[in-house]
C-alpha cells in the first residue's frame, strides 16, 4: 500500500486532528486502520521534525513550542530555512484539504542488488520507516490560491532526495498528467542528484522527466520551480531547471555539482558565497528568491495568471472622446525644451509607472544566461483586475550595490534577453504585454558587444512582431535608436507629452554632422522627435498629456491619464482575433518610409530635360515666328505702268 494512497488522502485531510494528538496516542488511532508496517511510516509522517534542534545561524533552541519552526521549517528567531519535510511542505503550499496524491502506487526496487556498507533493500526500508515515504517524492493534485494546480515535491530526508527510477516516473507522469488535463505545475526540489544505487538507469531519468517537459512547454503550459537547499546534480540539470519562472529559497545551496564535489574535482577552495541562490540570482538564472513564508502568496499570485477570466474583457468600457488629450491651445514646447524635460532627474521612471498602475507588481529577473540588467525591469501584473505583463526601460536602476551598477545606465544585452523571456511568458498566458520606453540608447560597450548587443535587439524585435497578445508601448522619456525601438514593435504606441524619440540623441547627431556637441539644439528642431511630430508622422497613436513644467510636476494626474489610454488600447486590442491582431500589427509596421519609384523618377527626369530644351529653343523661336508675322501682315504696294 502506498504513502500516496494512504497519507495524503488521510493524514493530510486530518492534519489538525492528528498534530492534536500526542505520539503514544497515534497507534491506538491507526491499529485497526492500516497494517504493522504502515503505522511505522505514519508515526514518522506526523513528526517530521526532532524534537528539537538548535538553528546553525543563531544558535537558538528550536521545538514544538516555537510556532514558525513546527509549522515551516524555519527559525522562529533569525529567519534560517531548514530542510522542510515534504508533508509540511505540501500542508504550507496547497489550500486546506485540497491536495490529493495522482500516480500509480509504486516504490523503488534494489534491481541492481547494489550493497555498499549496507544492501541497497535495507537501505530504502530504512528510510521508509524513518520518513513514512515510499521514495523522496509526493506528487498530487491540490489547489493554490484557489487554482488548480499538479504539486510535485521532493524529500531531501529520504536518501538526500537523490533521483531514482521513482521520482523519475512519477515526475514524468506529473507532466503528462498536468499536460492531459491542462493543468500548471509547481514544483519542490531538494535533492543531491541521482541515486547511485540505480547506476546508469538514474542518470536516464534526467533525460526522461526533461522529454517530459518539453512536451508540457508546447502545449503552452506553465511551470514554477521552487529550489530549496540544497539542490544539486541530476535534478537541478533536470526538471528542476525547466521552469518558466524559478524561485529559490534564500541562501539555499543550489549547483550542478555540490560544493564538496566541486572543490574535490577543481581541487581549489571554493570563495564565500558560491553555490547559493543570491549568486544565481545576480548571474541571471533565477526570477526571485523569496522567505519560505512568503510562497504561497507568490505562486498563488504567478498561478492566477494562469485563470482565464473571459468577463474582464468588457468590465472597462471607454469612449475615445473620454480620453485624456493635450488641449490645442496648449503652448507646444521646442524640441529642445522637450529634450530638457525628459531629461528631467525628477521625472517618473518606469518603476513610478508600474507602481501606480500595479501595487502587486511581481518582478521577475535573469536572462538565464548571463546575468540581470536592473535597466529593464520585468514582471507580472495586473491593471484594474487584468493581468498584465509589464517591460519597463528604468533610467533610474534600483540596484546600485556598487559604483559600476551605478554608471550602468544603458540596457545591455541580458536586459533584452531578459525581456525576450517575458515576452514568450505572456504569450503562454495569453495576457497583454505593457512596454515602457526610456532609454538613452543600448549599451555600446566592448562587453555589450562580446555578450551579443546587437543580436538581442534583432531578437526583441522580431518576436514582439509575431507575439499573439496585445502589445501596447509607451514612450515615457527619451526613446533614443535602437535600444528603444527595440521594445516598441507595438499594436498601439503612446508617447508623453514632452517625451522624445529620436534615431540619434541630438548631441551625438551634431557631433557627426557638424563635429560639434553645441549645436545639439539646432539638430533637435531638425530630427523631428518630439511627441507631435511622432503623431503626424504616425509613428505614434496617441499623446499623454503632461502638465504645464512636465511629469514631474503632478506625476499622479500624468498617471491617471496613462491609465485609461491604456485600458481603452487593452479593450480594443483583446477583441481582435489573434490571426488579424498580428495582420495589423505587421501592416502598421511594414507601411513606414518614404520614397519614390524609379520609373516616376525617369519620367521627372526627361521633363526637366524638355523643359530646359524648351526654354533653349524659347528666344530663336519667338525671333522666327515675329519675323514670319511681319512678313504676312506687311501692306503690298501697286506701281504704275
Amino acid at each position: 500500500m502506498s504513502i500516496n494512497k494512504t497519507f495524503a488522502q488521510t493524514q493530510l485531510k486530518l492534519s489538525s486532528a492528528l498534530h492534536s494528538l500526542t505520539v503514544p496516542d497515534l497507534p491506538h488511532l491507526h491499529t485497526d486502520l492500516f497494517p504493522m508496517t504502515l503505522r511505522a511510516k505514519l508515526l514518522a509522517a506526523a513528526n517530521p521534525l526532532p524534537p528539537s534542534q538548535q538553528c546553525p545561524r543563531c544558535k537558538a533552541e528550536l521545538g514544538a513550542a516555537n510556532k514558525i519552526y513546527s509549522q515551516i521549517a524555519v527559525c522562529d528567531f533569525c529567519g534560517y530555512h531548514f530542510v522542510c519535510p515534504a508533508f509540511k511542505r505540501i500542508a504550507h503550499l496547497a489550500d486546506t484539504d485540497s491536495f490529493h496524491s495522482i500516480g500509480h502506487a509504486i516504490e523503488p526496487v534494489d534491481f541492481l542488488h547494489f550493497t555498499d556498507n549496507q544492501p541497497y533493500s535495507v537501505r530504502l526500508r530504512k528510510y521508509q520507516q524513518q520518513t513514512g515515504l515510499d521514495d523522496a517524492i509526493l506528487v498530487g493534485r491540490c489547489r493554490i490560491g484557489g487554482i488548480k494546480t499538479v504539486l510535485v515535491v521532493l524529500d531531501f530526508r529520504f536518501m538526500g532526495g537523490s533521483m531514482g527510477s521513482v521520482m523519475g516516473e512519477l515526475v514524468t507522469f506529473a507532466f503528462e498528467y498536468a499536460r492531459k488535463h491542462r493543468l500548471p505545475v509547481v514544483t519542490v526540489a531538494t535533492s543531491g542528484g541521482a541515486r547511485m544505487q540505480e547506476g546508469i538507469i538514474s542518470l536516464m531519468q534526467m533525460p526522461k522527466t526533461a522529454a517530459a517537459i518539453q512536451r508540457f512547454h508546447a502545449a503552452g503550459l506553465f511551470y514554477v520551480s521552487i529550489l530549496a537547499s540544497p539542490t544539486t546534480g541530476g535534478v537541478f540539470a533536470s526538471f528542476a531547471s525547466l521552469g518558466d519562472v524559478m524561485i529559490a529559497e534564500p541562501e539555499a545551496i543550489i549547483g550542478f555539482a555540490g560544493p564538496r564535489v566541486a572543490e574535490q574535482a577543481t581541487g581549489q577552495q571554493l570563495p564565500s558565497g558560491s553555490h547559493r541562490a543570491e549568486l544565481l540570482l545576480a548571474s541571471g538564472h533565477l526570477d526571485a528568491i523569496t522567505a519560505r513564508a512568503d510562497l504561497p502568496q507568490v505562486i498563488a499570485t504567478l498561478l492566477k495568471a494562469t485563470a482565464v477570466h473571459p468577463k474582464q474583457h468588457h468590465t472597462h468600457n471607454i469612449q475615445t472622446n473620454k480620453l485624456p488629450q493635450v488641449s490645442s491651445t496648449t503652448t507646444r514646447n521646442t524640441a529642445w525644451e522637450s529634450v530638457q524635460l525628459t531629461r528631467h532627474p525628477q521625472r517618473p521612471t518606469a518603476r513610478d509607472y508600474i507602481r501606480y498602475l500595479s501595487p502587486n507588481f511581481l518582478e521577475l529577473q535573469g536572462d538565464r544566461c548571463n546575468g540581470n540588467d536592473p535597466t529593464i525591469v520585468t514582471g507580472l501584473g495586473e491593471i484594474k483586475g487584468r493581468t498584465v505583463l509589464f517591460i519597463g526601460q528604468e533610467r533610474h536602476p534600483a540596484t546600485r550595490q556598487n559604483s559600476e551598477e551605478a554608471a550602468q545606465i544603458r540596457p545591455r544585452p541580458e536586459g533584452y534577453r531578459k525581456a525576450i523571456r517575458m515576452m514568450k511568458l505572456a504569450a503562454k498566458l495569453h495576457c497583454p504585454l505593457i512596454t515602457f520606453i526610456d532609454t538613452i540608447g543600448a549599451d555600446p560597450s566592448i562587453e555589450s558587444e562580446q555578450h551579443g548587443i546587437a543580436s538581442s535587439l534583432a531578437h526583441c524585435l522580431s518576436t514582439m512582431s509575431s507575439l499573439p497578445v496585445p502589445i501596447v508601448a509607451t514612450i515615457i522619456g527619451e526613446g533614443a535608436s535602437g535600444g528603444a525601438v527595440a521594445l516598441a514593435v507595438a499594436d498601439h504606441i503612446l508617447m508623453l507629452q514632452n517625451a522624445i524619440y529620436e534615431v540619434i540623441a541630438p548631441e551625438g547627431a551634431a557631433t557627426i554632422l557638424y563635429r560639434d556637441a553645441s549645436r545639439a539644439r539646432q539638430v533637435a528642431e531638425q530630427l523631428k522627435l518630439t511627441a507631435f511630430d511622432c503623431l503626424n508622422l504616425g509613428v505614434v497613436d496617441a499623446v499623454i498629456p503632461e502638465p504645464p513644467g512636465g511629469a514631474h510636476i503632478d506625476p499622479s494626474s500624468v498617471m491617471q491619464a496613462l491609465e485609461q489610454h491604456l485600458l481603452y488600447a487593452i479593450t480594443n486590442l483583446e477583441s481582435v482575433p489573434v490571426k488579424h491582431l498580428l495582420t495589423r500589427r505587421y501592416r502598421k509596421f511594414r507601411r513606414y518610409g518614404y520614397f519614390q519609384h524609379k520609373h516616376y523618377l525617369e519620367i521627372r527626369a526627361f521633363t526637366n530635360i524638355l523643359a530646359h530644351l524648351l526654354h533653349q529653343l524659347q528666344n530663336p523661336l519667338r525671333a522666327r515666328v515675329s519675323s514670319l508675322v511681319a512678313r504676312l501682315t506687311r501692306p503690298k504696294h501697286s506701281f504704275a505702268t
